[in-house]
């Protein structure tokens, strides 16, 4: 008798903790599906079949012909990628400017997130976050603008090393290849560091109140919370932000490379959407089977890097997408 009422309990609770999706629970919840199945749809029709594009790769594309009558070559396209030096010149261009961009970006977000918390007078602090996010919704174009027109010969900046005597003449730092990655950064954290802090102030005002209690009654000081309560309890948030941005390593950028670049930088500023813009798009090259090949290159490792960075934050035990 006990053993059939132990058993009926089990049933129960495997029953009440199995998902059920029943017709009831459809026309319950219709609204939701619908708008739901706009979003699959509007995925599967934009995202997932222009990857059928991708045929054009293993072609010799011919336009006129389109993709059913042009020959078919193979993995040719891929071969003369990697046997080009410039592709190869590009890679390293855009791995070591994505990799800048992410370092920096994710460090000078949080420190500024941590320190802006910590002001006490309201009005101040909502003017420097307004202040700090407002970039963010400036078209590259006019954040290249303002970053050439402060860099050039008669620039503010060397205006000011000037009469400050660190420089006797100006400098041409838009023409120099040494200092044109820290350019790039520079500009991207001066655009994305007030929008990319949202994001920590929000995962901040989530902890726990009584923690820092707890700390001041400890005798912990402000460095001290920051250190041992505040960046604890942003470590998931931190974690989820790096893996997802770690497929954005090789979208080092376009416009701001594009723009700013020159023929004196020319080795330094091209990333692989320059590169695939050249081949692809350009009168001169038509080649929309190697520019095709390039973005697959770039889709690849992108998706390489998130899957790579996942399991290892899988192993670690540490927060992860998947």
């Amino acid at each position: 008798m006990e053993n059939s009422i132990t058993k009926s309990k089990n049933i129960k609770e495997v029953d009440i903790n199995k998902p059920k999706f029943t017709v009831k629970e459809f026309k319950r919840q219709w609204i939701l599906v619908a708008i739901s199945a706009v979003y699959v749809v509007y995925g599967i029709i934009f995202y997932y079949l222009p990857l059928a594009g991708w045929i054009m790769a293993f072609q010799h594309f011919v336009y006129a012909k389109g993709i059913t009558g042009s020959k078919w070559v193979g993995l040719d396209k891929f071969k003369f990628l990697f046997n080009d030096k410039t592709f190869l010149m590009v890679i390293r261009n855009t791995f070591a400017m994505g990799v800048l961009n992410l370092f920096f970006s994710t460090i000078v977000a949080i420190a500024f997130a941590i320190l802006l918390n910590e002001v006490r007078t309201r009005w101040f602090k909502k003017s420097i976050q307004t202040i700090s996010y407002l970039p963010h919704f400036l078209s590259w174009i006019i954040v290249v603008a303002i970053v050439h027109d402060a860099l050039t010969s008669t620039g503010i900046i060397n205006e000011i090393l000037m009469k400050v005597g660190i420089l006797k003449q100006p400098y041409a730092f838009l023409g120099d290849p040494k200092l044109f990655w820290g350019i790039v950064t520079f500009s991207n954290l001066w655009k994305e560091t007030g929008w990319n802090a949202i994001i920590y102030l929000a995962a901040i005002t989530s902890i726990d109140p009584c923690l820092y209690e707890s700390a001041s009654i400890d005798g912990a000081g402000r460095f001290q919370k920051m250190l041992y309560v505040t960046l604890p309890g942003l470590r998931p948030t931190i974690m989820i932000l790096l893996l997802m941005n770690m497929g954005n390593v090789l979208n080092a950028g376009f416009e701001l490379q594009y723009l700013l670049g020159n023929g004196l930088v020319q080795n330094v500023s091209r990333t692989i959407d320059i590169y695939i813009l050249d081949w692809a798009l350009d009168a001169r090259n038509l080649d929309y089977s190697l520019g095709t090949a390039a973005g697959i290159f770039k889709t690849v490792v992108s998706m390489t890097f998130i899957l790579g960075s996942n399991y290892i934050a899988k192993k670690r035990g540490d927060e992860r997408l998947f």
